[in-house]
């Protein structure tokens, strides 16, 4: 069975002569060093899809835990690494694993692409409390590649990884003390990407005057790898995956829609078309995770003596099965050709994008206009759905169109700076409020399905009743969101 944990760590390049600082002048108390031999295969498509995206696949012996590790990319010095148990496979990844990539390999076979053998030494560096703080171990290192030619070299390297009472001030602290020592951070991050030459691909840096090209392509970049990192996330159900998953899929929606005009339109209706499709696939998930949330939390509001009946069960019976099937067809769609091609098309954009004349423009030149328009679309709607008397779906549309202003003012954020960043946050405030209001409007239908010919009728009608009061407070309060909106410009 597949466990995980998240790591933190920092890789430093150490010369063979260099010596280690007194690691007791950092923590205080420093235990080792214990010394033990580590033997590990990684595992990789031919062409190195896995670390190209900052993915590592191993099956290492030796150690306290060995077994088959995969390594997930997780924010700054953090991977969340997923372990299984050794077992008696040897030549190919368990597929407890190997389904946790396959938005990277698509159908690309897995294997053996570098032998590592590493010599370690260890130091566990706890506080006065006997909390531990961090490890810092001191690696030899011997790797061969595998494949139709083989290469074989050698290095030292520092890693200091996180204890679980440690914090990054700490990491800072140990690295101005090993640069002291000569020892500096490390160009590769991890020991694979330093035998095979391959780094991760981390996509554009932006420079200090970026044209309108540079600026969108970078979000979409972004937007690529957030979108695949919370694949295997969604895969193994964990908490807000789903969201980050959808979220993702239609910011790059909106970016190729509000900025047609830099990355052609025309050439990229087709993927928005597809990644509309993946958002409303994982939207079921979503919308049920969203709506037993809310009612549990109104239910918890409520004072106890007007929960009748057995509420939390009677929704954990609705639920519970609806979210069971949500996430399997979730999964079945990541799995789908349809899926892959989806992914294709993405590698396809940034790979060859399809650029007009506007997007060699200076970004603070080019951009503000795109904005505005995604604006003016927004106020349309809502002067729309203020004139009318049932404004439950023009409201829906206006927090569409709400949404598209804050995704478009995130992208020209970088290069318009603290304006763009102002009218994002008016835009989230207006998205958020219309949220509130669309999330009532479906609730209502759910609540008075569960509350009908029930016990729990009564309480269920309560909760109907709230979500009719937070939908009018919603409509009340838009035109004071929008005012303030309004008087952000670029």
């Amino acid at each position: 069975m597949a466990t995980s944990v998240t790591e933190t760590e920092r890789k430093y390049e150490a010369p063979s002569d260099a010596s280690l600082p007194d690691l007791t002048e950092i923590t205080g108390v420093a235990t080792g060093p214990e010394e033990f031999d580590l033997e590990a295969t990684y595992f990789d498509t031919d062409d190195y899809r896995l670390a190209r995206a900052g993915v590592t696949l191993r099956r290492r012996t030796g150690g306290s835990d060995e077994g088959w590790h995969l390594k997930l990319p997780a924010g700054e010095d953090s991977r969340q690494e997923v372990r299984v148990p050794l077992g008696r496979t040897v030549k190919k990844p368990p597929k407890d694993l190997s389904s946790l990539v396959r938005a990277h390999t698509r159908g690309q076979s897995l294997t053996p692409v570098a032998e590592i053998r590493t010599n370690r030494r260890r130091w566990q560096l706890s506080n006065g409390q006997g909390e531990m703080l961090a490890e810092v171990v001191d690696d030899v290192v011997t790797a061969q590649t595998m494949g139709s030619s083989t290469t074989t070299t050698s290095w030292r390297e520092i890693e200091v990884e996180l204890g679980e009472s440690g914090d990054r001030e700490l990491l800072d602290t140990v690295e101005r003390h090993l640069g002291d020592a000569g020892i500096h951070p490390s160009s590769s991050k991890s020991k694979l990407s330093q035998v095979i030459g391959v780094k991760r691909d981390s996509g554009p840096t932006l420079g200090k005057k970026p044209t309108a090209g540079d600026v969108v392509l970078a979000y979409l970049y972004e937007q690529r790898a957030a979108l695949q990192n919370q694949d295997p996330r969604v895969r193994r159900d964990e908490h807000d995956a789903v969201h980050q998953m959808r979220v993702a899929t239609r910011r790059m929606r909106s970016a190729l829609q509000a900025f047609g005009k830099i990355v052609d339109r025309e050439q990229t209706r087709a993927l928005t078309d597809e990644l509309k499709w993946l958002a409303s696939v994982l939207g079921t998930s979503r919308d049920l995770e969203v709506l037993r949330k809310r009612f549990e939390d109104g239910l918890h509001a409520l004072p106890p003596e007007l929960a009748l009946g057995d509420v939390a069960a009677r929704m954990t019976r609705y639920f519970a099965p609806l979210e069971a099937q949500a996430h399997k067809d979730s999964v079945a769609a990541l799995d789908s050709e349809r899926y892959f091609a989806l992914l294709n098309s993405i590698d396809e954009l940034l790979t060859s994008p399809p650029l007009t004349s506007k997007a060699a423009g200076k970004a603070k030149d080019v951009l503000p206009a795109l904005v505005e328009k995604a604006r003016h679309r927004l106020d349309v709607r809502i002067e729309a759905a203020l004139g009318e008397n049932d404004g439950d779906e023009p409201l829906h549309e206006a927090r569409k169109a709400a949404k598209r202003l804050r995704y478009s003012a995130e992208v020209a954020e970088p290069a318009l700076g603290k304006h763009a960043k102002a009218l994002r946050k008016r835009a989230k405030d207006v998205q958020t409020l219309l949220g509130d209001h669309q999330d009532s409007v479906v609730a209502r239908p759910v609540l008075l399905a569960l509350g009908r010919g029930d016990e729990n009728g009564f309480t269920f009608g309560l909760l109907y009743g709230k979500e009719v009061e937070l939908a009018h407070r919603t409509e009340a309060a838009l035109p004071a969101l929008w005012r303030k909106l309004s008087k952000e410009h670029l």
